[in-house]
């Protein structure tokens, strides 16, 4: 048997958001549409039948029907259509400007004659604890990064072994979970700074040119290339889970760790802002007092 024929395969549905189908291959929510609207229709005949001839009624049966069927079955960009509709009819509800803060009357744009008002701008994070607790839409959340490992290095039943692994982690999950693969730009220039300042301590002059060297390899490496770093969150509700996560990835040879506060700010910091990396060294959390100033 080869190396190949050994390893493992698993099967994943496309979408794995994908509703259950309840009857005639359809889901509870599509049955709820159709046999909701096929109720409301067949009330309306029951108490104003005698108000239309039969034909009215069978011709607005079936545009109504065929209506609630295409709501029901079709999609739009991605989402269900009845979904798509109810974004489509909040969006036109709400206002379109949203600026940090809350509305003053002093901030009224005029826009074709009529006076709109900026609406404040929500971050769905309420409050982060200095321990790293995150309390969003109502629930506490708890952010674990993750190493990485490659699959790919290992032999087949390593590979099965890994794949049964993440499987019962992910089996062990009792509420909502989020991973979250993030690549940002490496800036090297810092690393090569460090070797420049190291070499003179070294103890022969070949170590001082081969650091040197390196140095400017690292320099050149961040003008030419794009070097990028890769960061894996993993966002669990509640500390139980995230206790167990770490737990779990662990076992699998990834090293994992909760974030604490600062850290959890640092990186809501760089979700908001990718493009401009929060400044090194801890932030401070929210509702906690500073208790030292740099001097810097």
């Amino acid at each position: 048997m080869t190396h190949e024929d050994s390893m493992p395969r698993a099967v994943v549905s496309a979408n794995v958001n994908e509703a259950d189908r309840i009857a005639f291959g359809l889901t509870f929510r599509q049955i709820g549409i159709i046999g909701g609207v096929g109720l409301a229709g067949f009330g309306l005949y029951r108490a104003f039948g005698h108000l239309l001839p039969p034909a009215a009624w069978i011709v607005a049966a079936v545009i109504v029907f065929a209506v609630a069927v295409v709501v029901a079955l079709g999609r739009r960009d991605g989402l269900p259509l009845d979904v798509w509709l109810r974004h489509g009819f909040a969006l036109s509800r709400s206002p379109r400007t949203l600026t940090p803060g809350a509305a003053r009357a002093t901030s009224v744009a005029v826009v074709a004659g009529k006076p709109s008002v900026p609406a404040p701008l929500r971050f769905p994070v309420v409050t982060v604890s200095p321990t790293g607790v995150l309390t969003s839409e109502g629930s506490d959340r708890v952010l674990v990064a993750c190493g990485t490992t490659n699959i790919h290095l290992h032999t087949g039943s390593e590979q099965g072994a890994l794949l049964d692994g993440f499987g019962r982690f992910l089996n062990s999950l009792t509420g909502p979970a989020q991973i979250v693969v993030a690549a940002q730009r490496h800036d090297l220039t810092a690393y090569a700074q460090a070797t420049v300042d190291h070499a003179p301590r070294l103890s022969h002059p070949a170590l001082q040119a081969a650091a040197t060297d390196y140095a400017d390899f690292l320099l050149d490496l961040d003008h030419q290339r794009d070097p990028l770093r890769r960061q894996v969150l993993a966002v669990v509700t509640g500390a139980h889970a995230a206790e167990g996560a770490v737990r779990a990835l662990s076992g699998l040879g990834v090293e994992a760790a909760a974030l604490d506060g600062p850290a959890v700010a640092a990186a809501l910091a760089a979700a908001v802002d990718p493009f401009s990396p929060p400044p090194p060294g801890p932030r401070a959390v929210p509702g906690t007092p500073i208790t030292l100033r740099s001097t810097s």
